[in-house]
């Protein structure tokens, strides 16, 4: 059975894709900002449930979602063919800011899906491992630490130091890293990993084992910045994070909620700021 309209059954009103933000872009040599905007990837938590009982939260860009629900039942097991999908119903719930798949399997293999228990991978994906539901959505409650103030070229200094530090990336290719610099933008530690989120698990490990203080430096990372990168930070108690790719609409949101300076898209000419621009020590706009 091929999928079709009529498997969304609460559709709602569409979920945004994109969203364009305001946006300081910054050259290093002319730090004068300049005012600009962007678009970001939406990033939506999506609790996949089977037969009412939640199964999986997945970070997602809300689009697509009933073909999500066939693959991502197929690729976790929970169905051979897609005919054994009856329906899919999207819902919105506003409450928890995501979407609910509520995804019907035909009667045995939903009893056969009710009877075994989630295999948990750990995935360097997009999944939130461990949680079934969008209430359990992770919110580093941590209070973060007021960081001297970061100069651009001391996050020029800690980009540039990146290459030369990532010992594994430049035999294999294929990890990413997260560094903690000082506040003049000497890198002080750098864990690699093939999961961003693991790299970035790593470096905190270090730190705390270290005893670092917060607001003696920042985070840099190389990958992607999403959510949960946010809140990994946050749950750190820094108050700065460099991010060389683009954040997510998500990552934004919660380096809001949490008082966080986010600069992401950073490059070796110009860097974006996207929040907490009063902790970075940049000249008046003309």
């Amino acid at each position: 059975m091929q999928p079709s309209d009529n498997d969304v059954l609460n559709p709602g009103a569409p979920a945004e894709t994109a969203r364009r933000v305001p946006t300081l872009v910054v050259a290093y040599d002319d730090p004068t900002p300049r005012d600009g905007t962007r678009p970001l990837a939406v990033e939506m938590p999506v609790n996949l449930v089977y037969g009412n009982v939640p199964y999986a939260v997945m970070m997602t860009t809300p689009a697509d979602l009933v073909d999500f629900a066939y693959g991502f039942s197929l690729t976790e097991g929970i169905i051979a063919t897609a005919d054994e999908i009856r329906s899919v119903a999207v819902e919105h719930d506003a409450a928890e800011g995501g979407m609910r798949l509520l995804v019907d399997l035909v009667p045995g293999r939903l009893r056969e899906h009710l009877a075994r228990k989630r295999a948990i991978s750990g995935r360097t994906g997009c999944g939130v491992c461990g949680i079934d539901d969008l209430a359990s959505l992770p919110k580093a409650d941590a209070p973060l630490h007021g960081a001297g103030r970061v100069t651009i070229p001391a996050i020029q200094r800690a980009l540039l130091a990146m290459g030369d530090a990532q010992v594994l990336n430049a035999e294999t290719r294929a990890v990413h890293a997260a560094a903690w610099a000082g506040l003049d933008g000497s890198l002080l530690a750098l864990r690699e990993d093939v999961g961003r989120h693991n790299g970035l698990d790593k470096l905190i490990g270090a730190l705390i084992r270290r005893g670092t203080d917060p607001a003696a430096g920042f985070v840099v990372i190389t990958s992607r910045c999403s959510f949960e990168m946010v809140e990994k930070t946050a749950s750190l108690g820094a108050t700065v994070l460099v991010a060389i790719s683009a954040p997510t609409s998500l990552a934004i949101d919660r380096a809001r909620l949490h008082g966080m300076t986010l600069c992401a898209i950073a490059r070796s000419d110009t860097l974006t700021v996207f929040t907490g621009r009063e902790r970075l020590d940049l000249p008046a706009r003309p």
